[in-house]
């Protein structure tokens, strides 16, 4: 019995267990499961193929679901009558089929390879509220889930998840594209399982996409939610949804209980960057200029206060300068203004730089009216100076 060569994911998850052996203890249930089965390839890659079937079946025993697994175990049982040439060499299996698997292989050595970033915060996560328990950052690129808990307003890692995304790849811009958005989304709602057809496994979280910038850019669509397996399926291929970001279904199911309607943020990008020290320098900059937006609109001081509002500002209808001329006659009639703002939110945009999406309650009073409200602004950096790009309630 022999495997002929190359099989480079055999050799690679050879080159993985040797460099990271004994670094997935503690890890979650899925991380063992893509322990497991890179040990196997292991084994197939020292030719111990007896070895190599017996962790797989002990895998497949775990999840019997796990369609990757039973590849390799199909493989391993034809190394018996002949040699192997490629990963995934059924006789008259589904090319596409087999694509679909090869990738999912691919993406899950990616992640055994890659260590788990306890120590790294995303640049995204800026500055969580005492309300958002958690935030959520999704890499399309490494098809992976990344929860983090808030602790002091400091994001901590907790763990991470294998997920499938958008089968055309990421960056939505329009209804039925089949890819998924980036962006920064809240949780919006939460769909039982009862209330669901199969595909979407144990529940959905539907996301806020389109958010206030993507409907400023055009962008359409709808349905963009956290949603688990087909109840035959434990995982899908990396790109295998209609724009979705999809998890197994115990995996959702353990992040479910920790997702909060409406508060949640979910934050999706296609390359994850890793905070730094200029972008503490940037989110202090950033906080003084929403305390100076404050002061200044507190002061009654109109002109200073409509310099933090870019030239493309908009608000529902209003442009920039119907905004200016409404702000006007509103602060004329005001004999005092008082706002204080509290449980502020920063985080970073993908692939639109320097901007962050803004979040806060705004207490207001003045001598002829008072009211709280949850605010939303995206403020953009242009020419070295921070400004208000979209402002609304959230």
């Amino acid at each position: 019995m022999r495997i002929t060569r190359p099989l480079s994911f055999f050799a690679l998850a050879f080159a993985l267990v040797l460099a990271h052996a004994g670094e997935r203890a503690g890890s979650s249930d899925s991380r063992s499961m893509e322990a497991l089965l890179v040990e196997s390839l292991l084994s197939v890659s020292g030719n111990k193929l007896d070895v190599a079937l017996n962790e797989v079946d002990t895998l497949l025993k775990i999840n019997p679901k796990f369609k990757l697994a039973q590849l390799v175990r199909g493989d391993l049982l034809m190394a018996r009558a002949r040699p192997l040439s490629e990963f995934g060499n059924a006789p008259d299996a589904p090319r596409e089929r087999m694509e679909d698997l090869r990738d999912e292989a691919r993406a899950r050595l990616q992640r055994f390879q890659e260590q788990s970033p306890s120590a790294l915060v995303p640049q995204f996560l800026w500055q969580l509220d005492a309300q958002q328990r958690y935030a959520i950052v999704v890499d399309t690129s490494k098809s992976t889930l990344y929860l983090y808990e808030n602790v002091n307003g400091e994001p901590h890692y907790v763990a991470d998840y294998y997920v499938s995304s958008g089968k055309n790849g990421s960056e939505k811009l329009s209804e039925g594209d089949q890819k998924t958005p980036l962006g920064v989304y809240f949780v919006k709602s939460s769909l039982p399982k009862n209330q669901l057809t199969d595909l979407y496994g144990s529940g959905a979280y539907p996301l806020s996409y389109p958010n206030e910038w993507d409907r400023k850019q055009g962008r359409d669509g709808h349905g963009i939610w956290l949603h688990g397996t087909p109840s035959d399926t434990y995982s899908r291929p990396p790109r295998a949804s209609n724009g979705c970001v999809v998890l197994s279904n115990e995996d959702l199911d353990n992040l479910g209980k920790l997702l909060q309607v409406g508060v949640t943020p979910v934050i999706i990008t296609n390359k994850m960057d890793w905070s730094n020290e200029q972008t503490r320098t940037e989110r202090t900059a950033l906080v003084g200029e929403i305390e100076q937006w404050r002061k200044d609109w507190s002061s009654r001081d109109t002109e200073a206060y409509l310099k933090h509002y870019a030239a493309d500002f908009s608000s529902g209808n209003m442009d920039i300068s119907s905004w200016t001329q409404l702000k006007k006659q509103v602060t004329a009639g005001k004999s005092w203004i008082k706002v204080n703002i509290s449980n502020l939110s920063l985080f970073a945009y993908p692939n639109q730089p320097d901007m962050v999406v803004v979040s806060f309650e705004q207490d207001y009073a003045s001598n002829n009216l008072s009211n709280q409200m949850k605010k939303r602004q995206y403020w953009m950096k242009r020419d070295n100076r921070w400004q208000i790009v979209y402002e609304g309630a959230a």
